[in-house]
C-alpha cells in the first residue's frame, strides 16, 4: 500500500484499506496475528530490534501486526500523525494522561465528564502530586480562570457524557495553547466520522472502540492519537512497561467494524433524530437533549463544530426516579445497558449506573437528576424505539 495515495483516499475507501499489511498468503480480510512472541534469524537481529535500530515485531505487548494495522488505519481516518491502540477506552485516558504528567504538573478538566474519567483526573492524578481542577466546560471564563502557566494538559469530552453538554473545542484550545498545554480530546460521543478534534485544535484525541468503532458490543478496546513525537517519545514507553495491551483479535474486530463505521453513524443519526423528534412532546417527557435539536443550547456550535449531531439522547421523564425506572422496566424492545454505540438501542440511568459515585450534589450540579436517563439509539426502525418508548411511557 502506498502511503502517500493513502492520506489522499476518500473516507469510505480509509475505512475499508487503510493500513492493511497482507501476509506472503495474500489474504483479502486482514489476518489476526495471534503471537505472544517473534522469532528471529540471528542474535544479532533480536539485539537490532530491541535497539530499534531494525524494523519487526518484538513482543505483543509491544506491538502487534493486527494491532498495527488497526492503529494505521485510525491515524489516517482521523489525520493524526500516529496511533496506539489499548484494551480499553479507559486505558486510552489513563495513559493519554499519565504518560505525559508529572508531581507539580496542573490539569484543568470538564466537569461533565465519564464517571470513570472523573476518578482519574479526580483521585487518581491528585495520588502523585497532579494538581487538578474542574471546570463547567461550556463557560470559556472558567477556562481562561482556570488555566495557568502551570497547566499541562486539559481533558474535555464533546458532547459530554451523559449531559450531551457541547464545549468549543477550538476556543479552550487556544486558551490551552497560550501557555504550552496540551488539549486531550475524547470524541467517543462524536466518532471520528462528526468530529474532527485535530482541525479544532486537539494535541490528543482517545477514543473507546469498544462503543461505534465495534459497534456490535462484541469486544473492548481503545486508541490514541497524536503527533508522532508524542506518541515514540512520550505514549509509547509508558504503554511498553505497563502493558494495557489491545488484544490482536478484538483489533481484528475494530477494523472489521471500521469498514461500515460511516454506513452505521449515518443511520444512527438518521434513527437518533427522528427519535428525538418522535418523543421530545411527549406528556410523560419533562426535558429531552438531542444535539440535532434547535432545543440544544450549543446548537449553533454543534453546526459548526460537528458534522452531524451523533446518536445519543438524553431525557429527563416526570416523576423523578420512580418513574425512570418505571419506563426502564417497561421497555419491551431497548435494552437497559450502560454500553453506547451499539446497532441496538440502549437506555441506562446514569445517577445509579455510569456517575453512582459522585455525590448526589455534585450529580445535581452537572444535571444529572434522579429522573435522567441516556439513550444511544440503535440500527432498528426508529418508529418501533418511538413504539416501545410511547407504551412504556403510558404504562407508568
Amino acid at each position: 500500500m502506498s502511503e502517500d495515495r493513502s492520506k489522499t483516499w476518500r473516507l469510505a475507501t480509509k475505512l475499508v484499506r487503510g493500513g492493511t499489511m497482507r501476509s506472503q498468503f495474500g489474504e483479502t480480510s486482514e489476518a489476526i496475528f495471534m503471537t505472544s512472541g517473534f522469532r528471529y534469524d540471528n542474535a544479532e537481529a533480536a539485539e537490532a530490534r530491541f535497539k530499534n535500530e531494525q524494523p519487526g515485531f518484538v513482543y505483543s505487548r509491544f506491538s502487534n501486526p493486527t494491532v498495527e494495522m488497526f492503529e494505521q488505519r485510525m491515524a489516517l481516518l482521523e489525520g493524526a500523525e500516529a496511533a496506539r491502540g489499548v484494551a480499553s477506552g479507559m486505558a486510552a485516558v489513563n495513559a493519554a494522561l499519565m504518560c505525559q504528567l508529572k508531581a507539580g504538573d496542573e490539569v484543568v478538566s470538564a466537569r461533565a465528564v465519564f464517571g470513570s474519567c472523573r476518578y482519574i483526573v479526580e483521585e487518581l492524578l491528585p495520588r502523585f502530586g497532579i494538581k487538578t481542577q474542574l471546570v463547567d466546560g461550556t463557560d470559556l471564563s472558567a477556562w481562561k480562570a482556570a488555566i495557568n502557566e502551570r497547566t499541562r494538559a486539559v481533558f474535555l469530552e464533546s458532547p459530554a457524557n451523559p449531559t450531551l453538554e457541547v464545549i468549543d473545542i477550538a476556543a479552550v484550545a487556544e486558551l490551552a495553547h497560550t501557555v504550552g498545554a496540551r488539549v486531550v480530546v475524547d470524541n467517543v460521543f462524536a466518532t471520528p466520522v462528526l468530529q474532527k478534534p485535530f482541525e479544532l485544535g486537539a494535541d490528543i484525541v482517545v477514543y473507546s472502540a469498544t462503543k461505534h468503532i465495534d459497534g456490535q458490543g462484541r469486544s473492548l478496546g481503545g486508541v490514541i492519537l497524536a503527533s508522532k513525537a508524542f506518541i515514540d517519545q512520550e505514549l509509547t514507553p509508558y504503554l511498553r512497561h505497563t502493558g494495557p495491551a489491545l488484544s490482536p483479535f478484538n483489533a481484528w474486530l475494530m477494523l472489521k467494524g471500521l469498514e461500515t463505521l460511516d454506513l452505521r453513524v449515518a443511520r444512527h443519526v438518521e434513527n437518533a433524530t427522528k427519535v428525538a423528534e418522535g418523543l421530545k412532546d411527549h406528556p410523560g417527557i419533562a426535558k429531552l437533549m438531542y444535539p440535532g435539536l434547535k432545543t440544544h443550547p450549543q446548537y449553533d456550535l454543534i453546526q459548526r463544530q460537528m458534522r452531524g449531531p451523533g446518536n445519543m439522547i438524553a431525557l429527563e421523564v416526570k416523576g423523578g426516579k420512580t418513574a425512570a425506572f418505571k419506563l426502564l422496566n417497561g421497555l419491551k424492545l431497548v435494552d437497559i445497558s450502560n454500553n453506547l454505540g451499539d446497532s441496538k438501542s440502549l437506555i441506562t440511568h446514569p445517577a445509579t449506573t455510569t456517575h453512582q459515585r459522585l455525590p448526589a450534589e455534585e450529580r445535581a450540579t452537572l444535571g444529572i437528576s434522579d429522573a435522567m436517563l441516556r439513550m444511544s439509539v440503535g440500527l432498528e426502525d426508529p418508529q418501533d424505539v418511538i413504539d416501545d418508548f410511547r407504551q412504556a411511557l403510558n404504562g407508568i
